[in-house]
This record gives structure tokens, sequence and C-alpha cells, in this order.
């Protein structure tokens, strides 16, 4: 092409290349509605949802996400907004029926059950959009003095008409395919809460500064009830429960003396101190009274009780200067094992069958259930070979989070073909 030629045909080629830009540029972004945060009174409650961000921002960067949240109250709102700043929180009901018209796909996020049953019901029938079931526990419900497993049909119904349902613990997806599950995508996929990323740094080591606990050289420690007295917190708004009250007050030595023993044992028999921490709002009492209050004086000496209830970020950033964590909970040993640090999880039937997540990623050896004699005769001495060989216990923390990495990079995945199909 001569100079003459090339002169008049530049503005026809600028045209085209334009165009074709600002084609691109128009078009639709896909938009993902994920359905979380159930409650802000729990540490891994509100650890699903920025677990699932987390996700949803490394495998599908180019999508557009709005948050449906239950509750992002006490601070949880701007903890989330400061990490995910482009992330839309739908906080009114003008904002949540602009995401049925607007939306593409719903994502219903990791939780203890089909949270969101209602709301996914109302998507697949008004909008006939296509959605998604991201780690559940299933039934995800314990039914007090009635042991048989109980649903609602409707959550069958709703996981067969999803694009894929997926189950936190390899027992919710037995238990569904057993009663009806005939969704053609399904299976195990870790909780969300694997994938949380927060930090609060700065509260977190003027707290373990005041404390004189040195990076490393502290262990963390849970308690719990059989059934969490929810009925104790004024935000709740909850009549007592007095069978369930009961039932707490005849388990609770049982439950919490094999954790207090492991205490004693850490103290005595290692370098190590210990601290005494809540993964719900309800076990900062629970944690003086059951572990730290009935501890002998040369022991207590070592062990520090945390008085206040925390949010999660400051909570990892505790956990990841720790040597390992141990007690009756699930959703801080993910978060400690999602950062690297060994963790020890206790359970008991009251929990749901969450607790055999840990079996499924490879750390059946750091489960124990609390209603087995020969389990808790295991716990001290399990608490104190993690301790006593960080390497080991290291090696196998990093081979369960490459199974959750790569289970995630998986489903991450079947969601991306769906929304970009």
């Amino acid at each position: 092409m001569n100079r003459r030629a090339f002169l008049k045909d530049t503005p026809l080629l600028m045209g085209l290349v334009l165009g074709a830009m600002e084609s691109v540029s128009a078009a639709p972004v896909e938009v993902i509605i994920l359905r979380s945060s159930w409650q802000t009174v729990n540490i891994g409650d509100i650890g699903h949802t920025p677990g699932v961000l987390t996700l949803l921002e490394k495998h599908i960067p180019k999508a557009e996400v709005r948050l449906w949240p239950s509750d992002v109250g006490d601070g949880v709102e701007e903890m989330l907004a400061k990490r995910f700043p482009n992330v839309k929180i739908l906080q009114t009901e003008e904002d949540r029926q602009k995401a049925l018209k607007e939306g593409d796909f719903m994502l219903h996020g990791s939780g203890p059950s089909l949270v969101a049953r209602k709301d996914l019901d109302v998507w697949r029938k008004e909008t006939g959009k296509p959605y998604g079931i991201y780690g559940i526990t299933f039934p995800g419900s314990y039914v007090f003095q009635d042991q048989a497993a109980k649903f609602n049909p409707l959550d069958i119904e709703i996981m067969n008409q999803a694009s894929f349902c997926y189950f936190r613990d390899s027992v919710s997806y037995e238990f569904a395919k057993a009663n009806g599950l005939t969704c053609k995508v399904t299976g195990f996929s870790p909780d969300g809460a694997f994938a949380v990323d927060l930090r609060n740094d700065a509260p977190a080591i003027a707290f373990l500064e005041e404390h004189n606990l040195k990076e490393g050289e502290f262990v963390c420690v849970i308690p719990q009830y059989r059934f969490s007295p929810w009925w104790e917190l004024k935000s709740k708004n909850r009549a007592v429960d007095k069978a369930k009250e009961a039932y707490n007050d005849k388990m609770k030595e049982q439950d919490n003396k094999p954790i207090r023993d492991a205490i004693i044992a850490v103290v005595r028999q290692t370098s190590k101190k210990v601290l005494i921490v809540p993964e719900n709002e309800t076990q900062v009492r629970i944690g003086k009274e059951m572990l730290y209050d009935p501890l002998p004086d040369d022991v207590k000496e070592k062990v520090v009780w945390r008085s206040t209830y925390w949010l999660t970020d400051e909570a990892i950033s505790t956990y990841i200067r720790s040597a390992g964590l141990f007690g009756i909970e699930m959703h801080s040993p993910i978060m400690c094992v999602a950062n690297g640090i060994p963790a020890i999880v206790c359970r008991f039937k009251e929990q749901t069958s969450k607790g055999f997540m840990w079996r499924d990623v490879g750390l059946g050896e750091w489960l124990f259930d609390l209603d087995t004699p020969e389990d808790v005769a295991r716990i001290t001495p399990a608490v104190l070979d993690m301790i006593e060989n960080p390497v080991k216990s290291r090696a196998k923390v990093k081979k369960a989070t490459k199974l959750v990495d790569r289970l995630f990079k998986k489903t991450m995945g079947v969601l991306k073909k769906d929304i970009y199909a």
C-alpha cells in the first residue's frame, strides 16, 4: 500500500477497530448473585462469604458479583467492603428485586443447610435463570430428642433443578443421594471458608503483645456446648430453650473436660502457652466457665482467656501466629488449615455431619468424636503430637490444602462454564 492509499484508508480502518472495541466493551457483564452471610455472631458463618468471594475473584474475575446477605451488621459490612470494594451488598428490597432482573446466576454459598431455600425457590420460579448450590451440609439440622434425620422435601426439588449441587461433607452427599438427589452435577466440595484470606493484624498483634503471647509459642483452644445457647444473646431475642439448656448442663463437663485435660498437658509438658478463644459469641462465657476457671493455678499462669468476641479477620490474624488450634468447633480449624496452621476438630452428633469434612480432606487423624471413649482417650496425645512435631503437622496441612485447592478449581470451573455457556 502506498502512502496516499494508506492515508485514505486509515480513517476507515480506525473506525472498524473502534467499532469492534465498542462492541466488546458493550458486551453484557455476567452478574452473579451470591446468597450468603447467614449471621454475624459466629466467625465461621461470617467466613463463608469472604471465602466464596475470594474464589469468584480468583476463578471468574470478569463477572460482577453482588452479595445478597441475611446479616452483615456488627462491623461485617465494613470488613467485607474493605477486602471486596467492588462487590455490591444488596441491603434493600429494591436492591433484591433488581438483582432478580439483572442477575444471570444465583449462587447459594456454603452453609449449615440449604439456608436460603425460600430465595432459591423464588429465583427459579420467577426468573427461570440458572442457579447452583456450593458446599452445604444436608439435611443440616439436628432434631432434638429425635434421631431421625428430617428435611424439607422442597430441598430435594430445588437441588435437582440446580445447575450443580455440591456438599461440604461426603456424609451429606450420600444422604442426599439416598433421599432422591438426581442433580447431574454433584459431589463433594469443601466449605468456602477454606478460601478466606482476611486479615486485621493491628488488633491481633496488640492483643498478643498485651498478654505476652509470642508468635509460634501459643496454641488456640475453643469450647462448646451441645447446643449453642443463643438465648443468652440479646441480639437473638430468643426465649430460653429449657430442654436444650438442661441437656447442655448434662453434657458440658463430659465434652469440655477432654479439652481442659489437653490444655493442662500442653502447659505442663511443652513450652507453649494457651489462648482460649470463641468461634461464636456464646463461647466467650463458656470458655471461662468450662476451660479457664477449673484449671489448676500452675496451669492458669500460662493460659489466657479472651474475654471479648471478635470478627473473622482479627481471628485469622491471631491463628496464623499460633502453633495450632484444637477444640469443639469446625470453622476456626478450617481457617487455620487454609492458612497453613494445623488444627484438631472434636465433634458430637448435635453438630450434624459437617465434621466429617476433616476426613474428606485427608485430616481424619485430627477428627475426634466426643461420644466415642476411644476417640476421647486419643485427644491429648494427638494435641501434643501436633505441637511437638511441627514439620510433620504442617506437611499434613499442606497436603490437605492441595486437595482443597484442586476441588475448588474443579467446582469453580463448573460455575464458570455455566456462566459463559
